[in-house]
């Protein structure tokens, strides 16, 4: 009988060490990842025209053109202000005083 009940503590620390591992793997990797998620998405749906951005390519332009229909911006780039269609997703940041305003609040 000594045997079972040793057997049943091992059981309940063996659990109780997985559940400990699971709560720290959410605090250390997931958490952290849906929060940038959230401001990212914040950050896209905020942007306006005339915002200056950095694509995930490295092309830094000045939205001229917002198209919510099929989630694609037009940004004017260079000194020749070559016009480039993107989906909202390649935005990388939100260059400029705007986005240091908004922080700020």
């Amino acid at each position: 009988m000594g045997t079972m009940d040793s057997s049943t503590g091992g059981m309940i620390q063996l659990v109780i060490t997985t559940v400990i591992l699971i709560v720290a793997f959410y605090f250390v990797l997931i958490r952290p990842q849906s929060k940038k998620q959230k401001e990212e998405e914040q950050m896209r749906s905020n942007l306006e025209i005339g915002d200056e951005i950095t694509t995930i390519g490295g092309i830094v332009g000045r939205v001229v053109n917002i198209n919510d229909n099929d989630d694609s911006m037009v940004i004017e780039t260079g000194a020749d202000r070559t016009k480039i269609k993107l989906k909202k997703w390649a935005l990388s940041s939100v260059n400029g005083d705007k986005q240091s305003d908004e922080k700020k609040k």
